[in-house]
């Protein structure tokens, strides 16, 4: 297994300078080996018609969080297919959390969950995916 601390400084500065989080302003909250949960404030530009977290902010930060988790094993990996279960609706201003977390390391393909929550800690996003790995870190 591929030791985290090689790669948290590499990943904190892959992430930080990818425009796309940037302009999400998703923020590292906590990386372990197959396992990464982030934030990200729901701002008045990443919201629908209805003043609420666009789909797609949303499904950005899910592929992120589980693409995190994967990149803890030292693996770099692009996104196969989503599929996401919006539960609840989020406002504007609200700050949410994503929980990324591996269920299975494969040689060529990997498979991730997230759970995001709002900040009252209720489920409002879950997702799963699949990816294909192209190499690796070292």
């Amino acid at each position: 297994m591929t030791d985290l601390s090689l790669l948290k400084d590499q990943l904190y500065t892959l992430y930080s300078k990818n425009p796309f989080v940037t302009l999400l302003q998703m923020e590292i909250v906590t990386l372990e080996v197959g396992k990464a949960t982030l934030s990200m404030p729901v701002k008045n530009e990443h919201t629908n018609f209805y003043n609420a977290a666009h789909g797609g902010a949303l499904s950005s930060l899910a592929d992120t969080a589980m693409g995190m988790a994967c990149t803890t094993t030292g693996k770099k990996v692009v996104t196969l297919d989503m599929n996401l279960n919006y539960i609840q609706n989020i406002p504007c201003q609200e700050t949410l959390t994503a929980i990324g977390t591996l269920i299975h390391n494969g040689s060529r393909t990997m498979v991730a969950t997230t759970d995001i929550f709002n900040s009252t800690n209720q489920l409002v996003v879950t997702a799963r995916a699949t990816f294909f790995v192209t190499g690796t870190f070292f």
